[in-house]
């Protein structure tokens, strides 16, 4: 039996982030990296959330959230509002320059999707995603 899952997982990571920042370079998008795109993924789908959420959501502590967001904030694709009814609670939200970037952001997923599925029949690729999720599923 081979035992090089890890080695393979890592990887397909390292190559992924690569095509990934290299496409996000191509259409003008710098500074931002693989891991902001969670973050982004999340936005594209909610008006606006907390850090706590956020940090949920992506599985991620509050603390590299923060990091991530401040990140972004800088990069001015995000912004935090705070609550109106709740001064202590702080969303985080996409500015218009962050919304504008979700056609990009489809486009690079769509293409990375096509590359990691390419040769893969549709059980096949239906047979991974179950098995990397049981994989995933031993460490939590």
């Amino acid at each position: 039996m081979k035992f090089n899952s890890i080695s393979l997982i890592s990887r397909i990571r390292e190559f992924s982030s690569k095509f990934i920042t290299q496409k996000l370079e191509e259409n003008g998008i710098e500074g931002v990296v693989p891991s902001h795109g969670d973050i982004m993924a999340v936005l594209f789908q909610v008006e606006k959330c907390t850090m706590k959420e956020l940090a949920q959501r992506i599985n991620r502590t509050k603390a590299t959230v923060t990091v991530l967001v401040d990140k972004l904030t800088a990069l001015n694709l995000v912004e935090r509002e705070k609550s109106a009814e709740d001064s202590r609670i702080t969303y985080i939200k996409l500015t218009d320059r962050g919304q504008k970037f979700k056609p990009v952001f489809k486009e690079i997923s769509k293409e990375l999707n096509s590359i990691v599925y390419r040769n893969l029949s549709k059980e096949e690729s239906d047979t991974l995603e179950t098995l990397l999720e049981k994989v995933l599923n031993n460490f939590t």
